[in-house]
């Protein structure tokens, strides 16, 4: 039995559509790794990016207002550029709170609604000053990376965001929560080591620890450029550890969003 032309050409676009998802459902992230960058000082950044854009990957980048290796901060205008393309090759975007902010310890409370943390920026007015942080006022550090972003990129932060150091305590991560911001650290293995000393931790030896300890599901954490290390570490580590992941098997996601859910402060 022969079809008209009509209905077989339905079929034929029906039969590669079905493939189409088929193909699609094969190739989604079995065994992914979330790759997380902060924005340091921005020394590597359009390395990263090039890499990330050559190796055809999507990352996560949490955005702080830091001083950056030519003087400006990340967030001025001279960045938007850099920002948009990103935006544009669809990454994902989190806060890293504006002025960089470190949690130093919670603060004595007379009524979960009078809750406070203290905390350090290190940029901005109040560089290197203990503060007393509300739940509001947390949260307004927090928003304040969204409108820059929103300012320079036309696209709001997704709700994610990282402390300083990564260091929070339960009542941070509710007070964050409260204003719709999860907190995402990353894995122990995750941690890359792009900080640390090149002397004590040459960049092979942190090629081969990362290749050897972090496993699929993953969070790892590197900067787009750090004051602390004398070798660059992305320019030498990231394209031969994205490449020996992809040979395991691995394949790189952006983090999966679920809401935050505010719990007691």
């Amino acid at each position: 039995m022969r079809f008209p032309i009509r209905i077989s050409l339905c079929l034929s676009l029906a039969l590669t559509s079905l493939l189409g998802v088929s193909v699609a459902q094969a190739k989604a992230c079995q065994k992914p790794i979330y790759l997380t960058f902060d924005t340091g000082n921005m020394a590597v950044a359009e390395t990263v990016a090039a890499i990330l854009k050559r190796q055809q990957i999507k990352a996560t980048f949490f955005l702080a207002n830091e001083k950056t290796y030519r003087g400006d901060y990340s967030l001025d205008d001279g960045w938007k550029s850099f920002w948009q393309e990103r935006v544009k090759e669809g990454h994902q975007f989190g806060s890293h709170t504006y002025d960089h902010v470190y949690y130093i310890k919670d603060l004595p409370a007379n009524s979960p609604s009078d809750a406070r943390v203290q905390m350090r920026p290190q940029f901005g007015a109040n560089a290197n000053q203990a503060k007393s942080f509300s739940s509001a006022e947390v949260c307004a550090e927090i928003n304040r990376v969204n409108t820059r972003f929103q300012q320079l990129s036309d696209r709001p932060l997704d709700p994610i965001w990282r402390a300083a150091g990564g260091k929070t305590s339960p009542r941070l991560i509710a007070m964050a929560e409260q204003c719709g911001y999860r907190h995402i650290g990353w894995a122990p293995a995750g941690f890359l080591g792009d900080e640390l000393s090149s002397e004590k931790f040459p960049n092979q030896v942190l090629l081969e620890k990362a290749l050897r300890s972090v496993k699929p599901g993953d969070i790892t954490m590197a900067h787009l450029g750090i004051w602390s290390r004398k070798d660059a570490w992305a320019p030498t580590v990231l394209e031969p550890l994205i490449e020996g992941w992809k040979r395991k098997g691995y394949c790189f996601d952006v983090l999966p969003l679920s809401p935050a859910k505010a719990g007691p402060i």
